[in-house]
């Protein structure tokens, strides 16, 4: 059994090594391939990317000739992975890939087509909790919730992994951040069983080069409601 680790990259040249090694290093008993797309970075992001890839050849780079956007850059290493398991893992270092074998049980076990990494539990809640991002991040969850029907906790996690056959058999749209609640809608009309485990999280500000404003906070607003009434899954 193959997993997939689907990395979006844009502009993260001076986490990118760090987040490569500890995805390659993940303790986890599957054949492993990154499919890394280049989301048309100004830093050395690709040239990392390709070294990483000459030294390895669980590593495979798409490039994109213009920048469009997370979600795009997702969906286009969708197309390309092989996996029959995939998770979505960003390219800073938010994300520990030291939680994957949490993440990945439910899968295969065969209790959950869909885990998601929840920040809001444990040691990550500590340092998540009070900021005006966790505070909008728990608003748009709380109105997914309602919305799909769904009982998560953190829905804009990018800790998402699910079965290859499924997250290829849904219709994704999003160009950018809107991918994370278009995903959770995708997912909850497909009757797909989701649960979530505790991960950790060591949270970045815009200093560091966070990406996410608040502009992608209303657009997000727009598109739960979007997913839900006007463009549903057929």
């Amino acid at each position: 059994m193959k997993l997939s680790v689907l990395i979006p990259v844009y502009d993260e040249a001076t986490t990118l090594r760090e987040v490569i090694d500890r995805v390659l290093a993940a303790r986890v008993d599957l054949e492993l391939e990154l499919v890394c797309v280049d989301d048309k970075s100004n830093d050395d992001s690709l040239v990392i990317l390709k070294e990483a890839a000459a030294a390895d050849s669980r590593i495979k780079v798409i490039e994109q000739s213009v920048n469009q956007g997370k979600g795009q850059a997702v969906r286009r290493a969708i197309e390309h992975m092989t996996g029959d398991i995939a998770i979505i893992q960003d390219a800073d270092l938010e994300y520990d890939p030291a939680d994957y074998p949490a993440i990945l049980r439910p899968l295969l076990d065969g209790t959950a087509d869909v885990v998601y990494g929840s920040r809001f539990g444990g040691a990550a809640d500590n340092q998540s909790r009070l900021s005006w991002h966790t505070l909008g991040n728990r608003f748009l969850t709380l109105l997914s919730n309602v919305l799909n029907g769904l009982r998560l906790t953190d829905m804009e996690t990018c800790y998402k992994a699910m079965r290859a056959d499924l997250l290829k058999s849904l219709h994704l749209t999003s160009d950018r951040f809107g991918f994370e609640p278009e995903l959770t809608a995708r997912l909850a009309q497909a009757g797909a069983s989701i649960v979530e485990v505790p991960i950790s999280y060591d949270r970045r500000g815009y200093d560091a080069g966070k990406k996410i404003g608040w502009r992608d906070g209303v657009e997000a607003v727009w598109l739960i409601f979007k997913f839900r009434f006007f463009d549903r899954q057929t």
